[in-house]
């Protein structure tokens, strides 16, 4: 017959077999050895077996956590994504899952556990689940973080750490499902920290740090046990502290916490039995957390901070979005000033100088104007100061003296029958001091054939108070020249007449607030009016005698009434400026006012 009945089976078989229970012998002596944490886990998720190794690091026989859920034991299914990537590992379609849990131990304490997950090694159903001990490593890890996330002199949250909160709170996230939406920010620092430091040295200046950390640290637990959530206080840097309110209730509740802040450091500082007082100044910023930025926040409490500052010290401000749009239009016009005068957005506008006793033009003021792309016409007090402090002045100044010698010239060639009028051109303090400005005058007087007796030049009082060396030297030899020299809006500054004996001035402009004291005027039948101040009239009466003794004329601003004009023709005044004659106009106006000589009402 043909063999299909069993026979004995062979030697190989027996060998092979017996090796294979020798392989599964060793292998469940070294798995129960090992000093690795691990669990054998069926395709249901059920520990088939568990290593000595894995029982004590959860605190349990591992004989008794056979048939019990795996995930349950190390905490996988915590979280929804872990949970499905485990159940992806089990059905075989994930090759690995590892991740890191913190476990609670039978005796009270945490473990911080790294969890592997991998399909057994003989390609077996189930898997093998091993756990490492890293509570170690993340106990140093956080000793680290402390250390990285805080300022070691007040042991406050450092800068990092309060960009890390304030960028948390900021997102939608954490206001939108509860809460004010609301945010508010105290930035201070501390005034005059920098001559305690310099004066008494670091020691001490960290100890005065580390002091006013725990006067702030103070103020906001006790507004936190007023209000739900204790502010964050931290140190950014140098004297710079913040204290930060999640869920702001308002402005009154940030305000209030400034308010503290500023008592807290008020009270005197005994360090190394030095007794200091010190002060401090606190920009206060409080808005919704949405569509607001970190860097934007930041950069409104920097703005307020300086306005504190700027205010005098000792205090508290409010960020004012107004005010702050006007620094923002100052800081744009101060960006593009310069390119604004390459580019020819200035223009000079002329204001009438009239002669009080004939009613007649003999000269005019120039005036800048901007006409800038953004902001339509600016008047000389939007943007001279800001061309002083870059020094733009200088150039502005060049175009401004060349523009009005050549029109003043030009006027003179169109109207020969015509007594020729003066150009009165603004001079800046730094175009005395950062410019060779009597080269520049030559230059231009040379170049538009304008004769120096038709050019004034006003300073203010400011500008000439004090004058020695080179600002001294300039003003005579353009006088020298045949220059004229007008000190503009006289009795405003120093008032100072010794310096008109010394400088080569021959033209003083009184100030417009003097005028306006006259402006009480009879014929205005049934209009309230404020009566003239006496003195007023009595001061500009003895400053024009002054003048005239010293052999000066006056030029009174802001003339805008007829009785303005008739007083200050009787005490003896010689020229008026001002509304009743003509407001500032273009070039071409006063070349009519020239055609017609209707010089005392030439109103535009």
């Amino acid at each position: 017959m043909s063999g299909t009945s069993e026979g004995p089976t062979p030697a190989a078989d027996l060998d092979r077999s017996a090796v294979t229970d020798s392989d599964h012998t060793i292998y469940h002596r070294v798995f129960a050895a090992a000093p690795l944490s691990m669990a054998v886990v069926d395709p249901e998720g059920l520990v088939v077996s568990a290593n000595a190794a894995f029982g004590e690091l959860l605190g349990a026989d591992p004989r008794t956590l056979t048939g019990r859920a795996a995930a349950d034991l190390v905490d996988l299914a915590s979280d929804t994504r872990t949970w499905h990537a485990y159940r992806e590992v089990l059905r075989g379609g994930q090759a690995r899952l590892r991740c890191t849990r913190r476990i609670k131990h039978p005796e009270g304490h945490s473990v911080w556990v790294q969890v592997t997950v991998t399909p057994l090694a003989d390609g077996g159903p189930g898997v093998l689940v091993s756990a490492t001990d890293i509570s170690a490593r993340r106990e140093l890890q956080s000793r680290l973080r402390h250390l990285q996330m805080h300022d070691p002199v007040t042991r406050l949250p450092n800068r990092t750490l309060f960009f890390e909160r304030l960028t948390a709170a900021l997102e939608a996230g954490s206001y939108e499902q509860g809460g004010t939406g609301r945010i508010g920010l105290c930035y201070l620092d501390l005034d005059g920290f920098k001559a305690v430091n310099d004066t008494l040295g670091h020691r001490v200046g960290d100890r005065l740090l580390a002091t006013a950390a725990e006067r702030l640290t103070r103020v906001a637990d006790e507004a936190g046990h007023a209000r739900a959530g204790t502010p964050l206080v931290a140190r950014l840097g140098g004297d710079e502290f913040a204290l930060l309110v999640e869920d702001s209730t308002g402005t009154e509740q940030v305000a209030d916490l400034a308010e503290s802040a500023l008592k807290a450091l008020e009270e005197p500082f005994d360090l190394d039995g030095q007794r200091l007082s010190l002060t401090a100044s606190i920009g206060v910023v409080e808005r919704h957390a949405a569509g607001t930025t970190a860097t934007a926040l930041m950069q409104a409490a920097d703005t307020t901070l300086y306005w504190a500052k700027a205010d005098g010290k000792g205090r508290w401000t409010l960020f004012d979005p107004e005010r702050n749009a006007h620094r923002m239009t100052r800081q744009a016009l101060s960006s593009t000033l310069r390119p604004a005068i390459e580019r020819g957005e200035f223009a000079l506008e002329y204001q009438p100088l009239v002669g009080m006793e004939d009613g007649r033009l003999s000269g005019v003021e120039a005036l800048v104007r901007w006409h800038h792309p953004q902001f339509g016409t600016l008047t000389p007090n939007r943007f001279i100061a800001l061309a002083e402090e870059d020094g733009s002045i200088v150039q502005l100044g060049r175009w401004a003296l060349a523009t009005a010698c050549r029109q003043a010239r030009r006027w003179q060639l169109d109207h020969p029958d015509e007594p020729p009028i003066f150009v009165s051109v603004n001079v800046a303090v730094r175009q005395v001091w950062d410019s060779d400005l009597v080269a520049d005058v030559a230059q231009t007087l040379a170049e538009t054939g304008l004769a120096p007796h038709l050019l004034q030049l006003e300073l203010t009082e400011s500008a000439v108070m004090g004058s020695a060396g080179r600002p001294l030297q300039a003003l005579q030899a353009l006088s020298d020249m045949g220059v004229r020299i007008a000190i503009d809006d006289f009795g405003t500054g120093y008032s100072n007449l010794a310096y008109l004996s010394r400088l080569p001035v021959k033209v003083l402009k009184l100030d417009g607030s003097f005028v306006r004291g006259f402006q009480y005027d009879e014929a205005a039948k049934g209009v309230p009016q404020v009566p003239p101040n006496p003195a007023d009239e009595v001061i500009v009466e003895a400053m024009i005698q002054l003048a005239h003794r010293l052999g000066l004329t006056v030029t009174a601003e802001c003339v805008e009434t007829s009785a303005q004009a008739t007083r200050l023709r009787r005490i003896g005044c010689d020229t008026g400026q001002g509304w009743l004659y003509s407001r500032p106009v273009p070039p071409d106006r006063i070349s009519e006012l020239l055609g017609t000589q209707d010089y005392a009402v030439g109103k535009p």
